[in-house]
């Protein structure tokens, strides 16, 4: 490959492009910390460069498409490569239909729209997906495809229809049979419809899954009871597929950072909104507290994670994007992760959600409401017992002194503002025992107090101390 990297791969990412570049369709089996994402902009690069593409439709979800707009082809894309990129949003104005216009100029640039996987429920989103595909040579990639998994969603229809107009197309996921095998027939069909040597879901269910016909409320049904010729489907998959573990990868860094981005929910910005006028008409004109601004900055953040305390004292809960945002990050992961929230009521939405869809022995806790005489037996359950792949915790009461090696992920589902808690709570997973790079996720609702705490904490700052009352009201 004569390519001029901007930023240097790894052994396995080289050897992904290797596999992959000139293929028409490729899948990126890889999971979250190995850079899945570089990978496929380095092959929109060279297919660009060879003169291959001229438009890229990047399809994702609502907490990744902006990170690849924002971060990944900033971070990855060489300089070289002349390019017009253009976030989809659902509303529609002025100045965001003059940066779509933009996508259908005539040039030599690259044309690169990112749109979520949820816009392809939409005629609005599809219609110009269309058009874009129809005006350009493009390479069409599908970002944690597990998304289009069920073969009956509006969105997997519209999604597999468009691609057949795609030039190149991929799917890139960490964890490809989320629930079973069956999960991989729509992935694959985006691909191409033969690829699995199945004309239909229906085929494919008969050859993988045992059936078995069950009755409910008088109706007969058939239900997936097992699964069969699994050595047959892995090597189908072997010549249009690579497959990574973050475990198998021995020259990754030692700890990688990501960033879920979700947006607030209608509810929760009208009550956020309300919440941040009353603060600032609060503390205007006067001199302002550390203790006074953490007060009110804690109100927004508690809002930012659904939920609020009402006048009367009571909890009141808010719809919020946060919980499937983690549950899409669940669905990437293979092995065990630690979950930690600050807010307990955090603890016991995660716990409820988990237990609903992996059941309750594949979950510890490790909090306040965690009897004393139950934590360390969780722990040893989470280090030692397969079947248990999360322990779901606070830092303030798990952060410290105990040791979960047996994870090598660990997800912050909400921050506090103590940097030595945040510092120690990370190095729960980073201790002797512990054999494979670390993978930090932080879920961040954007332009909150969210990101100003994420920020500060990664900056090792300590909120709780080193930043003025007059700091905050900025953050605020």
């Amino acid at each position: 490959m004569n390519y001029k990297f901007k930023t240097k791969p790894y052994a396995h990412q080289l050897t992904a492009l290797e596999k992959s570049w000139k293929k028409k369709v490729f899948a990126y089996f890889m999971e979250m910390g190995t850079g899945k994402t570089k990978v496929a902009i380095d092959n929109i690069a060279m297919l660009y460069d060879a003169g291959k593409i001229n438009g890229v439709l990047i399809v994702a979800p609502k907490g990744v498409y902006k990170n690849w707009y924002s971060q990944e082809f900033p971070t990855h894309l060489p300089d070289h490569v002349e390019h017009k990129s253009v976030l989809w949003q659902a509303t529609i104005n002025q100045k965001q239909q003059k940066l779509l216009d933009t996508l259908f100029e005539t040039g030599e640039d690259l044309h690169i729209l990112c749109m979520n996987v949820e816009a392809f429920s939409t005629k609005k989103g599809v219609d110009f997906a269309a058009k874009f595909l129809s005006c350009h040579n493009t390479f069409m990639a599908v970002d944690e495809s597990t998304t289009i998994k069920n073969p009956g969603a509006k969105r997997t229809k519209n999604i597999v229809g468009l691609g057949k107009h795609a030039k190149y197309k991929r799917i890139l996921t960490g964890s490809p049979v989320t629930k079973s095998p069956l999960d991989l027939y729509t992935q694959c069909q985006f691909l191409d419809d033969f690829l699995l040597d199945h004309s239909s879901y229906y085929t494919f269910r008969t050859r993988y899954a045992i059936m078995r016909k069950a009755h409910f409320n008088g109706k007969s049904v058939e239900i997936v009871v097992g699964y069969q010729n699994l050595g047959e489907l892995s090597e189908k998959l072997k010549p249009f597929s690579y497959r990574v573990l973050k475990d198998d990868c021995l020259d990754l860094p030692e700890k990688t950072f990501v960033k879920r981005i979700i947006t607030l929910s209608e509810e929760q910005d009208k009550v956020y909104q309300q919440m941040k006028k009353m603060a600032l008409a609060l503390m205007n004109g006067k001199m302002l507290s550390t203790a006074n601004a953490l007060t009110q900055l804690m109100r927004l953040h508690q809002i930012t994670c659904g939920h609020f305390k009402a006048d009367d004292g009571s909890i009141q809960q808010i719809k919020s994007n946060r919980l499937s945002e983690l549950m899409n990050v669940l669905e990437e992961l293979e092995g065990k992760a630690v979950i930690w929230g600050h807010w307990q009521q955090d603890i016991q939405t995660i716990v409820d959600a988990i237990t609903k869809k992996y059941g309750a022995e594949s979950l510890v806790t490790y909090y306040g409401k965690t009897p004393m005489e139950e934590r360390q037996g969780n722990i040893v359950k989470f280090q030692d017992d397969p079947e248990c792949r999360f322990l779901i915790g606070t830092p303030s009461t798990g952060g410290y002194g105990i040791t979960l090696t047996a994870a090598s992920t660990m997800i912050y589902y909400s921050n506090g503002y103590d940097l030595e808690k945040r510092t120690q709570s990370e190095a729960r997973i980073d201790r002797i025992g512990q054999k494979y790079p670390m993978t930090y996720v932080d879920i961040i609702a954007e332009n909150t107090v969210d990101e100003r705490i994420v920020k500060a904490l990664r900056k090792k700052i300590n909120i709780a101390s080193e930043v003025m009352g007059e700091e905050l009201k900025a953050w605020i």
